[in-house]
């Protein structure tokens, strides 16, 4: 089976992520997209999200109907911060078989070399690196400095540019804003009827 693992906050879910994580299931020949909501991001310890609950049902909203999009509460039911390399290392434990596939913004690579074990992260999945927007995909001879022969494990996918960002949505939420058409109609809907970010 060819996974691919979506980790975030999703706070809110948006076409942007959906979009990203259709490309690469068609462009990967992937079987299934996994989105894994994050119960403490390392790099957002500090910042307020909404509840697992309410990120949990906007992602069911949101891909409800696709057939290889699915919901995976692995990372929320683990105590501590929610690190990427114990989440592949808990879903290759789990069933070694799978060939899994971390999908990532392109802008998350930069960052990559000062994630947790990023060699081991490499051993256990292949890492798709997705523009983001207009965004231009990142310079290979860079990430093989980085990450030396590791870096022959990243590959790129390009998608249509759509350059959203859940921040900005919140904000939108915040003043008053329209978010009509950034996000599916379902998770609108629910964000209005929870007065989230508001």
């Amino acid at each position: 089976m060819r996974l691919g693992i979506y980790g975030g906050t999703f706070d809110p879910i948006h076409y942007g992520h959906l979009a990203l994580a259709e490309q690469c299931r068609e462009q990967c020949g992937l079987d299934e997209v996994w989105f894994v909501p994050a119960a403490q991001p390392p790099h957002k310890l500090e910042a307020t999200i909404s509840s697992a609950k309410a990120r949990c049902e906007m992602i069911e909203f949101a891909i409800a109907g696709h057939p290889q999009f699915k919901l995976s509460r692995l990372e929320l039911e683990r105590p501590g911060p929610s690190f990427t390399v114990t989440t592949l290392e808990q879903l290759h434990a789990e069933e070694a078989s799978r060939e899994l596939f971390l999908l990532i913004g392109a802008d998350s690579l930069h960052d990559l070399p000062h994630w947790r074990e990023p060699q081991r992260i490499l051993e256990l999945a292949t890492v798709v690196a997705v523009n983001r927007g207009e965004a231009s995909l990142p310079d290979r001879s860079l990430l093989e400095r980085q990450l030396g022969s590791a870096a022959a494990r990243v590959r790129f996918v390009q998608m249509p540019g759509l350059d959203l960002a859940a921040s900005d949505l919140r904000r939108r939420v915040s003043t008053g804003q329209s978010i009509r058409y950034l996000v599916p109609r379902a998770v609108e809907t629910y964000i209005a009827q929870q007065r989230l970010y508001r």
